[in-house]
């Protein structure tokens, strides 16, 4: 058995206190919780936690970027070609896709949802319409990415990592106001019975983020295959900030996971690594372990260092920034390391997302080695974020 319970918390990895302190709190309203081996400290609910409600949600539990996940897509693309152009190539993705705050690209990016979702109907969701068409197709900043990977069979994978930008994290701000939620990392966590008006408002806007996300991150690889002329010749898409109703234990249950992937047998799932290390393909798999993590795993590799730590404090005011102090990661240590690792093409990328600040991927999915097994293991080539200068209100 690769997990230890603390208390009623089966915990993969090493215990982090403060995580563990958080999640005893979720497991006083909750049926079940567990903490992946990713987990760390986060808003009320710990990043890598899993909180199974009988008859709640919990908005703090999913977090303010609703539907944040990740999408990798095979590309048919030449292997040899996409390297020996990689530095055009990110460019290019670097000058029509838009990372930080705004869009730099002139295209118009629209969909379905935007026509048939009901949810727009409520208030809080019909005043961010707007602001939701404008950001479709944009990444955002912090830990959101677009990446080019060649996997074992020397194949280009393209894979990005961002969620619902504005729309998610203002609809989020909403209901934990709405629920009498705190700023704060040691807070209760704000939670609404599912047949409440409350609860009911707030499933219908998840889903609707949920759909935006998918839209946003289906735009994104379809424009980086369009960049290197290719096709998509196989995908996997997955939220890893979400709520879903789900069987478990002869119970119909509310899972909600903050930073963690669904992983039950035979289902696929992307799960990315830092800058300088792997990310891979995975497929759940039938074990017990499966049934104690209410069949989740991983997000990412999980962070061992604070933005503030790594990057120094930073002063923005509207919007741009006016004053920073160094932190213990300067941005030569950070290319050193990912040339060292595989001689990654770099656009943008602050020093708080250096591979320093990250576990290594590859330790913490060997603590879920029982429910999962490896398909694919890619290598980055190319990594494009948004700058360190970047101010950006929504990231996670």
């Amino acid at each position: 058995m690769t997990y230890k319970r603390v208390g009623r918390i089966p915990v993969w990895g090493v215990p982090d206190q403060g995580a563990v302190e958080q999640m005893n709190t979720c497991a006083r309203s909750a049926f079940r919780v567990a903490l992946m081996a990713d987990h760390h400290l986060g808003y009320a609910v710990p990043i890598g936690g899993v909180v199974a409600y009988e008859e709640e949600i919990s908005p703090s539990g999913v977090g303010f970027d609703i539907a944040c996940g990740n999408k990798a897509v095979l590309l048919d693309a030449d292997a040899r070609e996409v390297q020996k152009n990689i530095s055009c190539i990110m460019d290019d993705i670097q000058r029509h896709i838009s990372f930080g705050m705004g869009r730099s690209n002139q295209e118009r990016v629209d969909a379905d949802l935007f026509c048939d979702d009901p949810a727009w109907n409520i208030e809080v969701a019909a005043d961010l319409k707007d602001l939701a068409r404008r950001q479709l197709g944009t990444v955002g900043s912090g830990n959101h990415y677009v990446d080019l990977f060649v996997d074992e069979q020397e194949r280009v994978w393209c894979g990005v990592h961002f969620g619902s930008r504005g729309l998610g994290h203002k609809l989020a701000s909403h209901f934990i106001r709405a629920g009498g939620g705190h700023d704060g990392m040691m807070v209760e966590p704000v939670c609404f019975r599912v047949d409440s008006d409350l609860g009911e408002q707030y499933l219908a806007c998840m889903h609707l983020a949920g759909r935006y996300a998918y839209a946003g991150r289906d735009w994104v690889c379809a424009k980086v295959a369009e960049i290197l002329g290719a096709h998509a010749i196989d995908s996997v898409h997955n939220h890893h900030n979400f709520a879903w109703n789900e069987r478990h234990d002869s119970r119909n249950l509310w899972v909600v996971r903050k930073g963690a992937t669904p992983c039950f047998p035979g289902q696929r799932s992307f799960i990315g690594g830092s800058m300088g290390d792997i990310s891979v393909i995975i497929r759940g798999r039938v074990s017990e372990e499966s049934n104690a993590s209410l069949y989740s795993t991983v997000h990412g590799a999980g962070r061992v260092m604070s933005r503030t730590a790594a990057a120094g404090k930073r002063r923005w005011k509207k919007g741009k920034l006016v004053q920073r102090t160094e932190g213990s990661i300067s941005r030569e240590m950070m290319l050193e390391w990912i040339c060292t690792f595989n001689d990654v093409e770099l656009r943008g990328a602050g020093t708080d997302e250096s591979p320093h600040v990250y576990k290594r991927l590859e330790d913490v999915l060997g603590y879920h080695a029982s429910s999962l097994q490896i398909e694919h293991t890619l290598m980055p080539i190319g990594v494009c974020m948004a700058g360190d200068s970047e101010f950006d209100p929504y990231r996670d």
